[in-house]
């Protein structure tokens, strides 16, 4: 696939926005070679109006989530929605390819979820805690919603843009976080995922390896609740970095990349520019070397991995929506 000058920088300016939302680059050419590549995010229609909105998943105000149901007569596969934003910013009110996956016949919801600022007011150890267990917890909900929503509970995957990759990413490789003893049925629900797939992802929350892979790293200290001090001027991340021998089993919890076991499902990571490994980025924070480095790991573990960037070779999928509509739609595994 060839990408043209305009659209690159309009995922780039996408990219770069801290309430980086929309998950689905827009289709691609039809000869999407090796070279495909993200182009500019589809926009969410107007006419695609949620079935149901604001469903309560817990008690905060941001607990919420919409539900697009698909026409089907029988039980429709589900795509599960996280935003963007940094853990920080963003809403649940744009998706990338709604319609697509709506004629496709899979059902769409989309979360909010508490911010970091939200967790860390509140005392929750780490802040990033709030936002990854909230999505948890959401895809838990709707999984108990199955019968009443029309829902296949098998076949439900993840997507998101930046820290909703990251999210997503989370769910497709954590142990399964349901409690078959729990009073609570939501509880006893599974967190586990058919597929997901992500972009501009960040695949790693250890800034040892993001600054070894990406020499100018910045990301990722507000998820511990490292801030800086501005008298000193120590950066957030310069902090993170420092410290992070005090927070490893919190690191080794919340990043992808460490969760990565051999029974974790098929995953899809797409970027807006190739990678220079070891060499500084222009967006450091949703650089393609984050890809690539969690395809090795995945291949360690025989997970499939299909990783899409410009000039990336063996690429099958030239956008998440037709990534995950085959995926979802392809008969059981």
């Amino acid at each position: 696939m060839q990408i043209t000058t305009p659209a690159l920088v309009t995922l780039l300016a996408a990219l770069a926005n801290p309430a980086f939302a929309a998950e689905t680059p827009a289709k691609a050419t039809p000869a999407a070679a090796p070279s495909a590549a993200p182009t500019a995010p589809a926009k969410t229609t107007a006419a695609a109006k949620p079935t149901l909105a604001d469903v309560a998943y817990g008690t905060h105000p941001r607990q919420v989530l919409d539900f697009y149901r698909a026409k089907s007569d029988t039980p429709t596969p589900l795509l599960f929605y996280i935003h963007g934003g940094g853990w920080q910013a963003g809403d649940k009110a744009r998706v990338g390819s709604l319609t697509s996956y709506l004629a496709a016949g899979i059902s769409v919801v989309s979360i909010n979820y508490r911010y970091t600022s939200q967790a860390r007011d509140a005392g929750v150890q780490p802040p990033v805690k709030a936002p990854l267990h909230d999505a948890a917890r959401a895809l838990q909900f709707v999984r108990s919603k199955a019968a009443e929503w029309n829902l296949d509970k098998a076949r439900i995957g993840a997507s998101g843009g930046s820290a909703g990759a990251c999210s997503s990413l989370w769910l497709a490789f954590h142990d399964d976080l349901a409690d078959p003893k729990s009073a609570d049925p939501i509880a006893r629900e599974s967190t586990r995922l058919w597929c997901a797939a992500v972009t501009g992802a960040q695949t790693t929350l250890d800034p040892q390896q993001m600054k070894t892979w990406t020499p100018n790293s910045k990301y990722g200290g507000h998820a511990f609740g490292f801030a800086g001090d501005k008298e000193k001027k120590l950066a957030a991340f310069d902090e993170f970095l420092a410290k992070r021998e005090t927070i490893l089993p919190w690191i080794a919890e919340y990043s992808p990349y460490a969760l990565v076991t051999s029974d974790d499902p098929p995953i899809y990571l797409i970027y807006n520019a190739p990678p220079a490994l070891g060499q500084e980025q222009k967006d450091p924070t949703h650089t393609s070397n984050f890809g690539v480095k969690l395809q090795e790991q995945c291949r360690k573990f025989d997970v499939a991995c299909e990783l899409v960037y410009p000039g990336a070779p063996d690429v099958k999928h030239a956008t998440v929506a037709e990534y995950l509509i085959e995926k979802l739609k392809a008969p059981k595994r």
